[in-house]
């Protein structure tokens, strides 16, 4: 069965907390690791749920990721785009979409990410410290600082996106990048 992935996928369902963090169970079961990022990262460090989110992004190692895509296929995803070394994206028969960004670790702790494009994003080692909650449930996730980064390079934020880092601004006392460029 082929899944659609993306924001435009059908059928669509919401990520909701309760979801993330048994996806986040289920693999931690398996002995993956992982980070929160995007939304949910973003949510996690502000400890409350912002707004709904389509999706899970989370960021782990290039050696987990066949225990991940496993993991969830056992919960009723398969795999609906990507590969690793670069995103995956598991997709259920409802449309709950996890997206995997896979990173090889540097002897220093950075986490090297293939973009698409073939470039490696580094995610730095100090970026896998953050911590939040879903639910009162301590999760892991990229600090705020790396998630105002990912907030502000490469491409215009929509509305969205914008809220998103003004509330780490507000909460962490971050800078809001300027967003008018969208460089």
């Amino acid at each position: 069965m082929t899944r659609a992935t993306g924001r435009d996928r059908r059928p669509k369902a919401d990520m909701d907390a309760a979801r993330v963090l048994d996806v986040l169970r289920c693999l931690e079961r398996r002995g993956a690791v992982v980070w929160l990022d995007g939304g949910w990262a973003v949510d996690a460090l502000l400890g409350e749920q912002t707004r709904p989110h389509d999706d899970l992004d989370l960021v782990a190692s290039l050696e987990d990721v066949a225990s991940i895509h496993e993991s969830l296929k056992e919960r009723g995803y398969a795999l609906a785009g990507g590969g690793a070394p670069g995103s995956v994206e598991l997709v259920d028969a409802a449309g709950h979409q996890v997206d995997v960004h896979p990173v090889s670790f540097t002897d220093t702790g950075d986490g090297l990410y293939r973009m698409a494009s073939g470039e490696h994003w580094v995610y730095p080692a100090e970026g896998f410290a953050g911590a939040g909650q879903i639910l009162s449930c301590q999760v892991r996730c990229l600090t705020a600082e790396v998630m105002m980064v990912c907030h502000s390079t490469g491409y215009a934020l929509d509305e969205t996106h914008r809220r998103d880092a003004a509330a780490l601004s507000e909460r962490f006392a971050i800078p809001v990048p300027d967003y008018r460029s969208g460089d």
